[in-house]
């Protein structure tokens, strides 16, 4: 059972024992309070998007402080969140922010975008893959392309 301000740690597989890598998953939650103390750095790849779409770095920390997370990518430290720009009076546009929490004192803001398909909608699988967070790597069956009318 897990509780509120308790950390999860991660071991991950086809790693030796004596490699094994402690991976600290670290919630939006916490993250917080690091963005409204501005211990941050916004990366390139976000003014680059700035620049290209339009928004701007107050956009950014508005959508990631009322987002929600959409996957967390342990092992990179990374998190996914979606928040949206509102635009008074009534326009809402999604943004998609990637945070990466490898340091402790500070989060680096990677990359920020308007999504392309906005209101996509994930498989149970896929949204299942992305949130699991026990470090067990996906089972990948490679097959040929049947092809129609030959028999071998």
């Amino acid at each position: 059972m897990l509780f509120r301000g308790v950390s999860r740690v991660v071991w991950f597989r086809g790693v030796s024992r004596e490699e094994t890598v402690k991976r600290k998953i670290r919630r939006l939650e916490e993250l917080l309070p690091h963005l409204k103390e501005g211990r941050y750095r916004i990366g390139p790849h976000v003014a680059k998007h700035m620049i290209q779409e339009g928004f701007t770095e107050l956009d950014v920390l508005q959508a990631v402080e009322w987002g929600r997370e959409l996957a967390v990518y342990a092992e990179d430290e990374r998190m996914l969140v979606l928040g949206y720009m509102v635009i008074p009076p009534r326009l809402k546009l999604p943004l998609h922010v990637v945070l990466e929490y490898k340091n402790p004192r500070w989060v680096d803001v990677v990359t920020a975008f308007i999504p392309r398909e906005p209101h996509r909608i994930y498989s149970r699988a896929r949204v299942a893959a992305l949130v699991r967070f026990d470090g067990a790597l996906e089972e990948v069956k490679w097959v040929r392309p049947k092809q129609l009318g030959i028999e071998r």
